[in-house]
């Protein structure tokens, strides 16, 4: 079964982590399908029906985002807000479209990771700072698995970091 892929970066263009995975994830079309939401929706009207069937065809689901301002694009909490909807994804007999469903976190962090540590610059850990997605996940019945990270992304990370992190969340994607 091929996993899903829900990239969300406003400007892949200029991203060196999470473009380089997009190119690695490309390498496999038989086992990743790659949804870019900015490309999809750059006007931001969401097509939710759309979205919900989407997801309805995969088993497994990977929300790929770089970290702002310790939360995610606002594209992608938009497109939560809107497609997670109450009958659909949780609230009624019919609901709980996403139960059993395995999802996770593919996220590329500007922030050196002993900095997202309890006695770290900011006094958390990534999963801390994350555990809202944790939460509306296991609300809605999903399968919620630990994230993937890459940490240092504005710390101008070499080419055989990123390409080893590359490699790393191929890896990654295929214990889900």
């Amino acid at each position: 079964m091929k996993t899903l892929i829900v990239l969300t970066h406003p400007n892949l263009e200029k991203s060196v982590v999470n473009k380089r995975w997009v190119e690695e994830l490309k390498k496999y079309p038989e086992r990743f399908i790659l949804h870019d939401l900015h490309s999809t929706y750059p006007d931001e009207e969401i097509d939710v029906q759309r979205e919900q069937e989407l997801l309805e065809s995969f088993d497994t689901v990977v929300f790929q985002f770089p970290f702002f301002w310790f939360n995610c694009p606002p594209l992608l909490k938009k497109w939560i807000d809107q497609v997670l909807s109450h009958g659909w994804a949780y609230g009624a007999e019919s609901g709980y479209k996403l139960s059993g469903k395995k999802i996770a976190l593919a996220i590329s962090a500007g922030i050196k990771d002993e900095d997202y540590q309890a006695s770290g610059r900011y006094k958390h850990t990534l999963e801390t700072l994350t555990s809202p997605f944790e939460i509306t996940f296991l609300y809605v019945k999903a399968d919620y698995r630990p994230l993937f990270a890459f940490y240092g992304a504005e710390y101008h990370p070499t080419t055989d970091v990123v390409t080893k992190s590359a490699k790393d969340y191929i890896n990654y994607l295929e214990k889900i």
